[in-house]
């Protein structure tokens, strides 16, 4: 049943069962909010995040009004609102970026500085700003109907618009449900949103199958209703919830059923007729001056300088057997060694890429997207990779985690807490594949807080020595590089990344990831303004410029 007359509050006027839902789906895709779990809004929640973007951005040299910042992130909520039902219209919508989200929408009417810092760290700012706004229940039915797919072998997708798919995999986590779901796949890090039919065809790739041979349930007409029929699924379904009945314009397409909760569905589940078996799938064979004076804002590389690492090879052969039990639930024969071979080719790719895209000190960074699609998918069975897409950012973080282990540099808290105690903002400008870790990493040592503002590369989109790091770091901090001293441990990234933005004074800390070999050689070419041996030794031509005149 694929149109008729507009669904209003009043007139589904459907079959209380199609035809479409007596066969049983080789794939269950849920929406998240309205189907998994109902969302109720916090009376205080916008308030307690205004308060926590206030803090943020107060570390960054910001003192905004908390009233202020409450009156914008309202009218960009409000904005956000109409945003999403005029792009429900279109039909293959993409999604903001977090960084958009912040700058053109919910800080929109703030200055530049405070849009550019809280851009910097627009990804974390969303996952903690989500639960304050909303309280999140499960809804009822939805533990039974997982287990129940599981117990069917049929594996369950998330299929979601969501301005934080990081926050959504927590609540899962939270509420026990994680493990009884095969794939996420999150608007925020498609980069598409529903009604796009991408999102649908998306998912039931990664879980090994196509859309036509899968159930789909949502919420809204005009988001889930139209985003599986464009896609083609099995059979679409709704779990009524508040939007259900008010879609903002007239939908033509028509659901298949309509349930008031999940637990309408499980019957029709365990009822529904055997699917024909897919077909099986074949592995693939891998085939300026300086300025010595006080600077006002002060720039840290991260890796080398604030912090040291050490390799982890077994936490990554470990990482790479719960992606292949991973893949295996969702339906992939990857075997453990197979998959661990293939991370490895990602790793070496990755390292290429670095070293053949550089020209002219214009350096794009490594998507998430590319990392797993493009340099560890082609390793492995043909679908997989579909997999792989979808939970690319996921996959991102815990590799980043698994790859080394890490622990801070001697004397960087005696740094950080004499900038704060001075008032010199400090903000992080490094090259990595994930900003999340690296701010898991700051937070687990017990300085995050110290730290004003953010520009990771997989973040900002280009890696040193490209320059635009530096400048998304000063335009946060609302000051011209020229008035900031940048540290880093590698003259051949950081003195010369400093030098094309114009900073003031480029110094470089020994001790870092280059051998002395590899820093001699580095010296000779981008030479830094102050060469230190020490992070103490940072911390005290600090202290000089600042109790020089």
């Amino acid at each position: 049943m694929s149109s008729g007359p507009p669904c209003t509050a009043t007139a589904f006027d459907i079959e209380p069962v199609s035809s479409a839902l007596r066969t049983r789906p080789v794939a269950l895709l849920l929406d998240f909010g309205g189907v998994v779990f109902e969302t109720r809004k916090r009376p205080e929640g916008l308030r307690d995040a205004a308060v926590l973007v206030h803090t943020e951005l107060r570390r960054a040299g910001h003192p905004i009004d908390v009233d202020s910042l409450h009156a914008s992130m309202a009218a960009g909520l409000a904005a956000l609102r109409h945003w999403k039902h005029a792009m429900s219209r279109t039909r293959e919508p993409r999604e903001l970026t977090h960084r958009a989200l912040w700058q053109d929408f919910l800080l929109a009417d703030q200055p530049e500085p405070v849009r550019a810092t809280a851009a910097g760290d627009a990804t974390r700012l969303m996952a903690a700003i989500n639960p304050l706004l909303n309280d999140h229940q499960v809804r009822p039915g939805v533990p039974e109907l997982l287990r129940t797919a599981q117990a069917l072998a049929i594996p369950v997708g998330i299929v979601s618009n969501a301005h934080s798919g990081l926050a959504h995999r927590s609540l899962l986590r939270e509420f026990g449900l994680a493990e009884l779901v095969a794939v996420q796949l999150y608007s925020d890090e498609a980069g598409i949103r529903k009604p796009h039919p991408d999102m649908i065809h998306r998912a039931a790739a990664a879980l090994g199958t196509t859309s036509a041979q899968c159930w789909y349930v949502g919420d809204t007409q005009d988001r889930d209703v139209q985003s599986g029929r464009r896609a083609g699924v099995g059979a679409v379904v709704l779990t009524r919830s508040k939007h259900t009945d008010s879609p903002p314009f007239a939908v033509l397409d028509r659901p298949d059923a309509i349930f008031d909760t999940p637990e309408g569905l499980l019957p029709l589940l365990t009822a529904a007729g055997t699917h024909p078996a897919a077909p099986s799938i074949s592995p693939l064979r891998p085939t300026t001056p300086a300025r010595r004076g006080m600077p006002k804002a002060l720039l840290l590389d991260q890796g080398g300088v604030l912090t040291d690492s050490e390799k982890t090879p077994q936490a990554v052969t470990d990482f790479a057997a719960d992606i292949a039990a991973r893949l295996r639930t969702a339906g992939h024969a990857v075997p453990d060694a197979l998959m661990a071979d293939a991370l490895e080719h990602g790793r070496l790719a990755y390292q290429a890429a670095k070293r053949t895209e550089q020209a002219d000190n214009r350096c794009p960074e490594v998507t998430p997207a590319r990392f797993w699609g493009e340099f560890v998918g082609p390793h492995l069975p043909g679908t997989a990779r579909d997999w792989l897409l979808a939970e690319a950012s996921e996959l991102t973080f815990g590799y980043a985690q698994a790859k080394s282990s890490f622990r801070l540099r001697e004397g960087v808290a005696e740094l950080l807490t004499w900038c704060r105690d001075v008032g010199l903002p400090v903000a992080i400008v490094s090259n990595t594949i994930c900003g999340r870790s690296g701010r898991a990493r700051l937070h687990d040592a017990g300085v995050l807080d110290l730290i004003g503002a953010f520009a990771y590369s997989d973040e900002v989109g280009y890696r040193k020595p490209d320059p635009t790091l530096v400048f998304a770091a000063t335009a946060a901090l609302g000051l011209d590089p020229a008035e900031c001293w940048f540290v880093g441990d590698k003259p051949w990234r950081d003195a010369t990344s400093a030098r094309a933005a114009g900073v003031g004074t480029a110094v470089i800390v020994r001790g870092g990831s280059p051998t002395d070999d590899e820093l001699a050689d580095g010296l000779a070419d981008d030479q830094p303004d102050l060469l230190l041996d020490s992070i103490a030794e940072v911390l005290q031509a600090l202290r000089t410029a600042h109790e020089t005149p």
